[in-house]
C-alpha cells in the first residue's frame, strides 16, 4: 500500500485559494495523469477529500495533469476554488496524504495546534477565567510575580500552573512568599528540567510560559571562568534552551516570554529559538530592557523576548513600553543606617590587593567603592554574597579604609523587587535569588504591556517580524507614581499534585 504525506501551504493565484501538488510523490501514491477528481469538503472534520470522479459525472472535477521535467512526466493537481477559505486562511500549513489515489487535506498539526491555542485563549479572556502559566527555571519567582502584577493592571488574570526549579530553597520560598501565584491545582517540580519527563505525562496546556534560561555561559563573566568559546559549550547550562523549547511544544502556549542576558542575543542557542518559535506559528519581538530607564537604581540591561500568537493578538510594539516608577535620585535613597561598630564594615585588604595586581597585569578589573551619592550603582550577580571585587561596596562614611555589602533587604530596592519575597532566606540565598532575577519593575511594564496588546489597548504594531531593538528599553514618558498592585487572586495552599519524573 503506497502512500505519500505532503506538507505545503495554501496559496493564492488571483486572488482565488488554491493548493497545489505535484510530483514522482504522487504517481507513488497512485494517482495516474489524466484522472477526473471530485472535491468534498466536511466542515465538521475540517479536511477536503478529493476521490476519482465516477463514470458519468457531470459536476464540476478537477483533473490530473501532466507536468514534463528532464524529459520525465509526472501528475499535477490543481485545486483552485474560494470554497478553501471556510477551512484554511491563505498561509495555512496544511498534511495532504494520498493513498490507492485518494487524497485527503487537512491542517498540518501545527496549524490544527495553532488554533487550538488561538480558541482556548479567547475563551478565557471572554470568560474571565484566570491564565495558566508555565514558569520554567522558577527561581524565588521574581519574573512571574512582577508579570502576574503587571498583567493584573490591565485586569488579566494569572496563576502558575506548573512551576519548574532545580533549587528546593527557592521554591520553598516562592511558594511561602507569593501566595498570589499558586493554587491548589498548581504543580511544583522541584528537579534538573533535563530529567522531566513531559512526554506522554498529561502535561496540561497553558497560555503563557515565560522563563529566563540559565545564562552562565552567555554571560561574559561566565564565558571567561570557563573558557568557552560559546554559551552552548557551558556543561549545565549550554542546552537547556532545548528544553525549553520542548516545553513550549508540549503545553503550547498562547504567549511565550524568555529573558537573558544581552549577550544572549548574538547566542547559538537565540538562533534556534528564534527559528523554532516562528516554525511554531509564533511572532517575535525583542528589546533590550534598561533598569535605570524603566525605574531601578541597580544598572541592568536584559534582553526580553515576547512570542505571540497570531489570532489572538499583533506582536507586542516594545516603543510602546511604559516604565511603572521612577528611580531614586541616589543609591542613598535605599540604604538602611549601618552603625559605625557594626560588623558589616570591613577592611577586604585582599580585594585591594587583587585590585593593584589586576591594575598592573593590565587586566582593568576595578572596584566598586560606592558613597551613596551616586544615581545607580552596577550589576548584582547570584554570587554577591561572596565579596567579589568588581561588584557594589558601600565606603564606610566614618573610616574610608572600611566598606560593607549591601544587605539582602537593600540589594532587592535596586533592583526594585518587593523585600517581602526574600523573608525567611538566609543572606547568601537571599542574594542568590536576587542576583540572578530581573529588574522588577521593567517585567511589570513588559507585563502590563502584554494584557493591553491582548487586549486591544495600544495600538498594533505593523511590522511582524522579529523586532531587535538594540540598547534600548522604548520612550520614557512621565512615570506613573503609584506602585502596581497586588493580583486579586485569593491565597493558595501548597500545591498537592507533582508529574512523573
Amino acid at each position: 500500500m503506497s502512500t505519500t504525506v505532503i506538507n505545503t501551504l495554501v496559496s493564492e493565484s488571483r486572488s482565488v485559494p488554491r493548493i497545489w501538488l505535484e510530483g514522482k510523490r504522487l504517481a507513488h501514491a497512485g494517482i495516474e495523469i489524466g484522472v477526473q477528481y471530485v472535491l468534498n469538503v466536511s466542515l465538521q472534520l475540517r479536511r477536503i477529500e478529493l476521490r476519482p470522479a465516477p463514470q458519468g459525472f457531470a459536476g464540476k472535477t478537477y483533473s490530473v495533469s501532466k507536468r514534463t521535467r528532464n524529459e520525465r512526466s509526472y501528475p499535477l493537481i490543481e485545486v483552485r476554488d474560494a470554497i478553501i477559505t471556510d477551512l484554511f486562511k491563505v498561509g495555512t500549513k496544511l498534511r495532504v496524504a494520498v493513498q490507492k489515489g485518494r487524497i485527503i487535506i487537512s491542517a498540518s498539526h501545527i496549524a490544527m495546534r495553532v488554533q487550538e491555542r488561538v480558541t482556548r485563549f479567547l475563551d478565557k479572556l471572554k470568560n474571565g477565567t484566570p491564565l495558566h502559566v508555565v514558569s520554567l527555571f522558577h527561581g524565588g519567582g521574581v519574573l512571574d510575580k512582577a508579570l502576574h502584577q503587571g498583567m493584573q493592571l490591565s485586569k488579566l488574570a494569572s496563576y502558575v500552573k506548573i512551576g519548574v526549579e532545580l533549587d528546593g530553597d527557592y521554591i520553598d520560598s516562592s511558594l511561602a512568599n507569593n501566595p498570589e501565584l499558586w493554587r491548589e491545582d498548581s504543580i511544583v517540580i522541584n528537579g534538573d528540567i533535563r530529567d522531566v519527563n513531559i512526554l506522554g505525562n498529561g502535561i496540561p496546556q497553558v497560555e503563557v510560559l515565560c522563563g529566563g534560561v540559565p545564562c552562565t555561559g552567555a554571560s561574559r563573566a561566565g564565558a571567561v571562568k570557563n573558557k568557552l568559546s560559546c554559551a552552548e559549550e557551558h556543561s549545565t547550562a549550554g542546552t537547556l534552551f532545548h528544553d525549553y523549547l520542548e516545553w513550549v511544544k508540549v503545553t503550547n502556549p498562547a504567549i511565550v516570554v524568555l529573558e537573558n542576558v544581552v549577550e544572549y542575543q548574538k547566542s547559538s542557542a537565540m538562533t534556534v529559538i528564534r527559528s523554532v518559535l516562528t516554525h511554531l506559528g509564533y511572532e517575535l519581538s525583542e528589546t533590550v530592557l534598561d533598569g535605570p530607564s524603566l525605574g531601578s537604581l541597580e544598572k541592568r540591561k536584559r534582553l526580553c523576548m515576547v512570542a505571540t500568537t497570531p489570532g489572538i493578538c499583533g506582536p507586542v510594539d516594545f516603543e510602546q513600553l511604559v516604565p511603572v516608577r521612577q528611580k531614586e535620585e541616589k543609591l542613598a535613597d535605599v540604604l538602611d543606617f549601618v552603625p559605625v561598630d557594626s560588623d558589616r564594615w570591613k577592611s577586604y585588604d585582599y580585594l585591594a590587593t587583587k585590585e593593584t595586581r589586576d591594575k598592573a597585569s593590565g587586566k582593568g578589573f576595578m572596584r566598586q567603592l560606592l558613597t551613596g551619592e551616586e544615581d545607580g550603582c552596577g550589576v548584582l550577580g547570584r554570587g554577591y554574597a561572596k565579596a567579589r571585587s568588581t561588584e557594589p561596596f558601600i565606603v564606610a562614611p566614618h573610616d574610608s579604609n572600611l566598606s560593607r555589602l549591601l544587605t539582602p533587604a537593600e540589594h532587592a530596592r535596586v533592583k526594585t523587587i518587593p523585600e517581602n519575597l526574600i523573608e525567611g532566606l538566609s543572606a547568601t540565598t537571599a542574594h542568590e535569588v536576587l542576583g540572578q532575577s530581573v529588574i522588577f519593575s521593567a517585567f511589570i511594564a513588559v507585563g502590563e504591556l502584554i494584557a493591553k496588546t491582548v487586549k486591544g489597548l495600544v495600538e498594533p504594531l505593523k511590522n511582524t517580524n522579529v523586532a531587535q531593538q538594540e540598547e534600548t528599553a522604548g520612550p520614557v514618558e512621565t512615570p506613573k507614581q503609584a506602585p502596581a498592585p497586588q493580583a486579586n487572586i485569593a491565597p493558595a495552599t501548597m500545591p498537592l499534585f507533582a508529574l512523573t519524573a
